[in-house]
């Protein structure tokens, strides 16, 4: 497991812990009430860590546990948990559109960015729903959105299906946002001063160094995925985010 993704489950565990047994009022401190929000902004970001019956704990801190470290490996941290939130706080602002009324706790919406980032990453990796079903990763977020949609305008029946929806479109934002600097990124080196290029086989050299010792088991088999692809496509068919991953890890020495 990567580090915010622990970290994460950990304190929606702890404040689920005192939700069960802790002061009475705070629940209702920390929930989201749409109406509410400019006088108690916070809950904007604190409703994320409140959740009902266990078992709705329990499903979102399983799906974290499932697409979180993989996204938080191709991201970084800190990308990681400006995904993270953003999803969660669009969830949030998208619920205050459709259901005013309607109190709101759960990392859904948050979790739910992840589960896009996934599927926008890795769209034919196999999920297997119930641990019976298999769906590719963009089918099921497809599906997910169709069915939120559905249920959210005939009435949501609890479930705050617009949250999840927001979740979706903060993940998409997110995604976005983080391409958009990279190509500004680009930008910049090629305004600079030109320097020597790099040849492919120097760079294939420089990430083949990578101390994978050092690594998270989960990085490990990134840049595993990644060198294999490159011995057996070729260079050529490195995405930018690949080339971004090989590109952090060469030039640090543990994660």
């Amino acid at each position: 497991m990567t580090p915010w993704v622990m970290r994460l489950i950990l304190a929606n565990g702890a404040v689920y812990l005192l939700q069960m047994a802790g002061p009475q009022g705070l629940e209702q401190l920390l929930v989201f009430v749409p109406r509410y929000v400019l006088s108690r902004p916070w809950t904007l970001v604190t409703y994320m860590f409140l959740h009902g019956p266990l078992f709705h704990i329990f499903f979102n801190m399983l799906s974290l546990f499932f697409f979180g470290p993989r996204v938080e490996s191709r991201l970084g941290g800190r990308r990681f948990l400006t995904l993270y939130f953003v999803s969660g706080i669009v969830g949030a602002l998208l619920s205050l559109i459709f259901t005013p009324d309607a109190a709101i706790v759960g990392a859904s919406g948050a979790v739910f960015g992840v589960m896009l980032a996934f599927a926008s990453f890795w769209p034919r990796d196999q999920i297997l729903i119930w641990g019976i079903l298999p769906v590719e990763a963009r089918v099921m977020v497809i599906a997910m959105t169709v069915m939120s949609l559905f249920s959210g305008f005939r009435g949501g029946g609890g479930i705050a299906h617009f949250a999840h929806l927001g979740g979706f479109l903060g993940g998409w934002l997110s995604l976005k946002w983080f391409e958009r600097r990279s190509d500004g990124r680009k930008w910049q080196a090629k305004a600079a001063p030109a320097r020597p290029r790099e040849s492919s086989e120097s760079s294939l050299a420089r990430w083949r160094r990578i101390q994978r010792d050092g690594l998270h088991e989960v990085n490990r088999a990134e840049l595993d995925r990644i060198l294999d692809k490159i011995s057996s496509q070729g260079m050529q068919s490195l995405t930018p985010g690949d080339r971004e991953f090989l590109e952090r890890f060469s030039t640090r020495e543990t994660t």
